[in-house]
């Protein structure tokens, strides 16, 4: 038999090949032949249900043989096979896939089986490596014979007589100059485990089978333990440490969505904006960034979404995708999978919620602000670190219902908080001193969450603990209310002019009163909205003018410092006539920098200068006492 013809090229299916952006990497190759392949031992084992099968059904497999003399490239299965009428059709009609007539026509088979190949435009990505392609194919009916089929990568091809003799198909490629890459074992190896780890079928090369074959999301979760899906983690992600916990999402309604997605341990160096999930389209590896697929939040998660083709057009652009109705609902449907886990693990096991929430509460809380479904979901079990002594136990943490409820006769609707208990011990220990319960939020988006909150919760209001201070945490009977009777000044006004004399500084207020704490002998407080923005500034790297510029020094009157602090600006040359600056002048400068130290990290010339001043302090005082 000798025929030649014209492959049927129209511009609505070779439009996709053209465009090479659909096979934007050369290697995707084998992973659509690899795939037909599976696809066609599918379809004879569904076509096996039928009386029109005879014969016994071979054990499936894939062998990949490789010939560098040569310079060739064998896919090789014992799936359907072709006749010579559906290779015109199947092959010669690029992107003309056999797939749905030939579910249509076997239909009520093996439910478990399932295809996901395409004849067409799949196969024809082997010409992206090759300058021959052959096809030796015999097909299960009985009285068929075997077919060649070759092309140039033109639109010529030529159709004869084939010597195969067993049924099923040989893709043979006879790879271009530029791709000597996909003649070496290991390179084949690689691609493998990377596109076809988990295909249903052995994989042959050089008679080893080199695919794991069975998913670990496939199978039922009543059926695994614990070291079964960590040996699963640490086969994907390699030298990491173990993960927190983790989510078996296996669902056929209102999609066909299967995987297991880690909670890892969240570190500096990880990306929170690249995709860690691998997706998989009916076992077969599509992309190690499927953020088009599920929400942004998720994306810190790690292991594998298995969708079927049906529910997504997985070769169409990245754009298509975000704007796909179906795409969303699929996405919000695996983000109601992860809230619904989260909820489980903190109403069954409390203690294991709150040893992985410090790593797992970013993840929320971003997830709450970029969807409104999954917060609904979350809001009743986020917690939040209250500044007690005992930080480290399970009473320490409370929800933001709980904190309400035990403190509004007191706080009403005000919930403070600190952002930093080492800094801003002072200020937490004022606070607790008077009654108020302090809460920790220390995290990266804390300060937009605070907002967040804000808006859903009306008459709640976030106050940082070093904000503007209320009058029950101030002393209003304190001493410096007192009369100077030489100056007719308050002491308190006395301190004010003290400290602005020496201090010098136009933007900065000073008030002097008496704090019901002696632990430290000045605060600066900056009001709640402009430190809000400070922050926002910072952490959108925007230079603006720093805010802190225009600020309140409390100075606290009933600390021992600030009391000594009176007496010695009262006497004049105290330190002598060297021409050095006043001892209280220094006092004064020393005081603010330790409250402005407790705000922000110093500059450089800031610490020089604190340090050069704290030794003269020190040399002064300890002058004065030697004398």
């Amino acid at each position: 038999m000798q025929e030649k013809g014209n492959i049927s090229i129209h511009t609505e299916n070779i439009f996709p090949i053209i465009k090479r952006s659909l096979y934007s990497d050369r290697e995707i190759f084998l992973r659509e032949l690899v795939s037909n392949a599976v696809d066609a031992i599918s379809k004879l084992k569904m076509v096996s249900y039928t009386d029109e099968f005879k014969g016994s059904l071979p054990d499936p497999k894939i062998e990949i043989e490789l010939d560098k003399e040569a310079r060739t490239l064998k896919v090789i299965d014992n799936g359907i096979g072709m006749t010579v009428d559906e290779v015109k059709k199947y092959i010669n009609q690029v992107a003309f896939s056999s797939a749905e007539e030939f579910a249509k026509n076997y239909q009520g088979g093996d439910e478990n089986q399932s295809i996901i190949g395409h004849f067409g435009l799949g196969f024809y990505s082997a010409f992206m490596v090759s300058d021959l392609v052959e096809i030796d194919t015999l097909s299960y009916r009985e009285g068929s014979e075997a077919v060649h089929w070759s092309c140039d990568g033109s639109t010529e091809f030529n159709l004869s007589d084939s010597d195969r003799d067993t049924v099923g198909t040989t893709i043979t490629l006879t790879l271009d100059a530029e791709d000597n890459e996909y003649l070496e074992t290991g390179r084949i190896q690689q691609l493998v485990r990377k596109y076809c780890d988990f295909l249903p079928v052995p994989i042959q090369l050089d008679d080893e089978v080199i695919n794991k074959q069975q998913p670990l999301w496939a199978r039922s979760p009543s059926e695994l333990t614990e070291e079964d899906y960590l040996e699963f983690y640490r086969y994907l992600y390699p030298f990491q440490e173990d993960p927190l916990f983790w989510i078996h999402i296996n669902t056929d309604y209102p999609f066909l969505v299967k995987g297991i997605l880690y909670f890892p341990k969240l570190r500096p160096d990880i990306d929170p904006n690249r995709g860690q999930i691998k997706l998989y389209c009916n076992e077969v590896f599509v992309s190690d960034n499927c953020e088009e697929v599920i929400p942004k939040f998720l994306l810190p998660l790690r292991g594998t979404i298995d969708l079927d083709s049906n529910d997504i057009p997985l070769n169409v652009s990245r754009s298509y995708l975000h704007n796909d109705r179906k795409v969303q609902r699929i996405a919000d449907h695996i983000a109601k999978k992860v809230g619904d886990r989260l909820k489980d693990l903190y109403d069954d096991d409390y203690d294991r919620f709150l040893t992985v929430w410090p790593d797992i509460s970013l993840f929320v809380k971003f997830g709450s602000m970029n969807s409104d479904k999954f917060y609904q979901q979350v809001k009743d079990i986020i917690v939040f670190k209250t500044a007690a002594d005992n930080a480290d136990d399970r009473a320490a943490y409370v929800t933001l219902a709980d904190y309400l409820e035990r403190n509004k006769e007191k706080q009403e609707e005000t919930v403070y908080y600190a952002s930093d208990r080492a800094t801003q011990r002072a200020y937490i220990d004022l606070h607790r001193s008077q009654g108020y319960e302090v809460l920790v939020l220390d995290g990266l988006i804390d300060t937009h969450f605070t907002g967040f909150l804000e808006r859903d919760n009306e008459d709640v209001k976030f106050k940082r603990v070093d904000a503007e201070l209320d009058d029950t945490l101030v002393d209003e009977d304190g001493a410096d209310n007192i009369v100077d009777p030489k100056t007719n000044k308050t002491r308190g006004e006395l301190l004010q002019d003290l400290f602005n004399n020496s201090l010098g500084k136009e933007k900065l207020t000073i008030k002097a009163q008496a704090l019901k704490t002696d632990s430290v002998p000045a605060m600066i407080v900056l009001p709640e909205a402009l430190r809000r923005l400070q922050e926002m500034n910072a952490l959108m790297q925007q230079k603006l003018p720093d805010l802190l510029e225009e600020h309140t020094l409390i100075v606290n009157t009933a600390h021992p410092l600030v009391k000594n602090l009176q007496s010695i600006a009262q006497e004049p040359q105290i330190i002598g006539t060297d021409n050095r600056e006043d001892l209280g002048k220094l006092l004064c400068e020393h005081i603010y920098d330790l409250a402005l130290m407790s705000q922000k990290v110093p500059d450089s010339d800031t610490l020089q200068s604190f340090v050069q001043r704290s030794n003269q302090v020190l040399t002064e005082l300890t002058a004065k006492v030697s004398s």
